[in-house]
């Protein structure tokens, strides 16, 4: 069928599996592009498509819907802050390198742009790289004009300072606009960054969910080329397992789902000799009795927490917990597809292929129907 060899073209060149936005979603961007290419058979299409690369690319603006804003899951800007502000990555010699990737219609680089510079880095210390296979989202993140769902959550609370009013809604001021690059740019295609020095902070999230295994495989070792041996890798909160398959580890930044590649073991040092102690002519004080803590107020947890919860066990290998994590983010909001997926790699793991068909099936049916 001619749809079908669409949809392996898609696969073989952006590494969509249909699956993961729905089947009749993919056919329905096929069906708007044949007709505004005035053509009404399906087999003259199919061969447009494989003829014209203007074609094909119309056709993955149609199929790519970029779905962002800006400071989304504010735990990933919190901990590209402090791991800067606190020294975690070397930045004596060079400025620091970052990636964005996707960076979809711009609201994700010009968010990490804001960061690292309310957290006092200069301008000349960083520079955001920021790609996208879409060239009708790199033009609006180049605009840099954004209206009211850019600004979703309490993720931009503090930073009116970085925006400007502008025709249409509100513009990032040119003091961040000129901290981000933007290019056109495939993660499948070989090589994707050609003669460029690695990176230390490479943000990827939500964007592996999209592909099928073997596509997703492909990707994360062409994100590890891309990252220093001290760098850090952010993906989305249902896509930790992933990288975990691939022997990264977790950088326990909460909230974050932020990993690093393991650091080969240094060989241990004789500890120092024991210095002896020496009296204290002082005269004893009496000590004062200890203060009871006042106890710690625990949060409402919400389905967000929950599945962010199991993620972060899931990266320190408690399996069970996680489960029990992802289960309750799911009594709390059954549509919750980040919670669904989790669950579903989960019990897929331990061997009840059964309940996790479902899962994967629940999962599919929540992107089809544009849920989370």
């Amino acid at each position: 069928m001619p749809a079908a060899e669409i949809v392996q073209l898609l696969r073989e060149t952006i590494g969509l599996d249909p699956e993961s936005i729905g089947q009749p979603a993919v056919e329905r961007a096929i069906q708007e592009r044949q007709a505004a290419s005035g053509l009404t058979d399906a087999r003259a299409y199919c061969a447009r498509v494989l003829m014209s690369k203007d074609e094909l690319q119309a056709l993955v603006e149609s199929v790519v819907v970029p779905e962002t804003w800006f400071f989304r899951d504010p735990g990933a800007f919190d901990a590209l802050s402090a791991v800067v502000r606190h020294g975690a990555l070397p930045m004596a010699t060079e400025p620091l390198r970052l990636l964005s990737v996707p960076s979809s219609t711009g609201e994700e680089p010009y968010s990490m742009a804001m960061a690292l510079l309310d957290a006092g880095v200069p301008s000349a210390r960083f520079q955001v790289d920021a790609m996208d296979v879409s060239r009708t989202a790199l033009e609006r993140a180049s605009a840099a004009v954004y209206g009211r769902n850019s600004f979703r959550g309490s993720g931009t609370l503090g930073r009116d300072h970085h925006f400007e009013t502008a025709p249409g809604g509100r513009r990032v001021c040119e003091r961040v606009r000129r901290q981000v690059r933007f290019r056109h740019g495939n993660l499948l295609a070989s090589p994707f960054l050609p003669g460029r020095d690695r990176f230390d902070i490479i943000f990827c999230r939500n964007l592996l969910i999209y592909f099928d295994r073997p596509t997703q495989n492909r990707v994360i070792d062409g994100l590890g080329a891309l990252l220093k041996p001290d760098g850090l890798l952010f993906v989305g909160s249902s896509e930790g397992g992933l990288a975990l398959s691939h022997g990264y580890v977790s950088a326990k930044l909460p909230m974050a789902f932020a990993f690093r590649r393991p650091q080969p073991a240094r060989p241990q040092r004789p500890a120092p000799a024991r210095a002896l102690l020496v009296a204290s002519p002082l005269p004893l004080v009496p000590s004062t009795p200890p203060v009871s803590p006042a106890p710690i107020e625990m949060p409402e947890l919400s389905a967000d927490a929950f599945c962010r919860l199991g993620v972060d066990q899931e990266a320190q290998g408690s399996l069970d917990e996680a489960e029990a994590s992802f289960r309750k983010a799911l009594y709390l909001d059954p549509r919750h597809h980040d919670a669904v997926t989790h669950l579903a790699r989960l019990v897929e793991r331990r061997g009840a292929d059964a309940e996790a068909k479902v899962l994967w099936s629940r999962a599919h049916r929540l992107a089809a129907g544009g849920a989370r």
